[in-house]
This record gives structure tokens, C-alpha cells and sequence, in this order.
């Protein structure tokens, strides 16, 4: 896939991204909506959007920028408010299921082809989605406590359900890590720094 493909997907997951925030914020009393704390999530759904770039920018800027990467990051974000925006959470009861194990493998896809970058060997990268995978749902999960107990009435948390998307969430991660290493993982003679340039220029 080239660059200027990338980049494409990458803006449209953005604008996407704030198109669907901005609906869910501003009609809080469609159905899809109710109960659902779309206001409280707002903020902490775009944060993604800047995580790649200054992770990027920490590391020295090195060309070419993760397209691919920042876009998969962000995905996640896209899809459950996607999700919402379409009710499709309120019509089909397999809906957070599917999205949780999905979700996971876009992320942990896109964080795997970004620690590719730093020359890491691909069981490590593999081992570390996992990890990081199951530690992001167990954050996640807690954050959702957090909106119920805050109020929100829409989110039905059990315990049955919470058991549920660990399992489901952190296995996507694995999954979509090992897609990324598949499918994604660069050529070490092609890219001898591992850092997506394969001329070894830095500067």
C-alpha cells in the first residue's frame, strides 16, 4: 500500500472519527444515544488522535510517518461510535461482542507495526500486544465502571459481560498482532534500523 494511500485513510478515519463524535455530542436524546455517555467519552475518544504523532515526534520525526499505524489507533474509536451512530448496539445483541474482539485486533495490529519500527524481534512484539492488549481492556472496563457509577444508566455492566470482553478483547489482541506480523512486518535487509526507512538516513 503506498504512502499517499495511507495518508488518505488516515484523514478520512479523522474526520470520520470527529464527524461521528460531533453527532453523538449534539444529539444526546436520540434513541442510539440515550444512556450512553457520548458527552463524557467525547474528549477521551480524540485523545487517540494525538498519541502516534507525538509518539512520533519523540522518537525524532523519522520518515515516513506511520500512516498506517495512527490510522489503526484511531479505528477502534471510529467503530464504537460508529456503532452507536447506527444503533447497531441496541438491535444486535452480538454487537459489543463482535466489536471488542474487532477493535482489539485494529489496535493491537497498529501498535504491533509500530513497535516493528524500533527493530524489535517479532515474538517480543507479539508477546507485548498481548500484554499490552489485556492490560488496555482491564483500563477499559474500569473506565466503563466508572460512566455507570457516574450515572449513566445505558450500559447494563455485569459481571458475565465484563469476563466476556477481557477474554474477547485481549484475544483480538493476539489475533491482530500476529495479523500485523503476518501481513505487515518489514524486510530487516530491506529497513536495516527497523525504523520504516529503508535507507538508514536519520537525519
Amino acid at each position: 500500500m503506498s504512502l499517499a494511500t495511507q495518508r488518505i485513510i488516515l484523514w478520512a478515519v479523522r474526520i470520520a472519527l470527529v464527524i461521528a463524535l460531533a453527532v453523538s455530542v449534539a444529539f444526546p436524546d436520540w434513541e442510539q444515544f440515550e444512556g450512553k455517555g457520548m458527552a463524557f467519552r467525547a474528549p477521551f475518544y480524540l485523545l487517540p488522535v494525538i498519541v502516534v504523532p507525538i509518539v512520533w515526534k519523540l522518537r525524532g520525526s523519522h520518515d515516513p510517518y506511520p500512516y498506517l499505524v495512527d490510522a489503526l489507533v484511531i479505528s477502534p474509536f471510529l467503530v464504537d461510535t460508529l456503532g452507536n451512530a447506527l444503533n447497531f448496539y441496541n438491535n444486535y445483541d452480538s454487537t459489543d461482542d463482535v466489536l471488542h474482539f474487532v477493535n482489539w485486533v485494529l489496535l493491537m495490529g497498529g501498535a504491533t507495526l509500530a513497535w516493528a519500527r524500533t527493530g524489535m524481534s517479532k515474538f517480543n512484539a507479539w508477546s507485548l500486544a498481548w500484554g499490552f492488549g489485556a492490560l488496555a481492556i482491564i483500563w477499559w472496563e474500569f473506565a466503563e465502571f466508572l460512566v455507570q457509577e457516574a450515572g449513566t444508566a445505558g450500559l447494563d455492566l455485569t459481571y458475565e459481560d465484563t469476563i466476556g470482553d477481557l477474554l474477547l478483547s485481549s484475544t483480538g489482541g493476539a489475533v491482530g498482532s500476529a495479523i500485523a506480523i503476518a501481513l505487515g512486518w518489514p524486510d530487516r535487509d530491506d529497513d536495516p534500523a527497523g525504523d520504516g526507512n529503508p535507507s538508514g538516513n536519520t537525519t
